[in-house]
């Protein structure tokens, strides 16, 4: 039986202190599952299907990392993908807080699903999307923010 994770987020954009998440949970799973999720209540800067080549783009060379658009309950799209863990990353004990809410909640809706926590390189600490977005949206450079992949489709468009 393979270890399937699911790491679920809107990825918007993709950051490297996603990457960094990804890239150290990889020896702990088999595969694992970019899950990127749509959220009505979250209006998005970048479309799905471009977030989707970003992390396509990044671990094309990696067959241990797929990704996916989904929309619904993370559990359910668990099950749909025969993942059995969904990995988070936490940068500061307020993400804890509010990650273990849903860990919580998840293993109430499905008890074979286990959420896994590993916490961010503290030098991408300060590297969320939402700060991304906004320096992007300001026409400032966020190069330190993004891996080479992301940044350079961004000067294209």
């Amino acid at each position: 039986m393979s270890r399937i994770c699911l790491f679920p987020g809107t990825f918007d954009p993709v950051t490297l202190g996603h990457v960094d998440i990804i890239n150290r949970a990889l020896p702990l799973f088999d595969k694992i599952v970019v899950g990127i999720g749509l959220n009505a209540a979250k209006a998005p800067m970048f479309s799905p299907e471009k977030r989707l080549k970003w992390i396509k783009d990044l671990y094309k060379n990696d067959d241990r990392v797929d990704s996916d658009v989904y929309e619904g309950l993370t559990v359910n799209f668990c099950n749909k993908i025969g993942a059995k863990f969904i990995l988070r990353g936490i940068r500061y004990v307020s993400d804890f807080e509010y990650e273990k809410t849903i860990a919580d909640a998840n293993r109430t809706l499905d008890k074979n699903i286990e959420t896994i926590f590993l916490t961010g390189e503290p030098k991408y600490t300060s590297v969320a999307s939402t700060i991304v977005r906004d320096i992007i949206r300001n026409g400032g450079n966020a190069k330190h923010f993004l891996p080479d992949v992301v940044y350079k489709s961004l000067k294209k468009d």
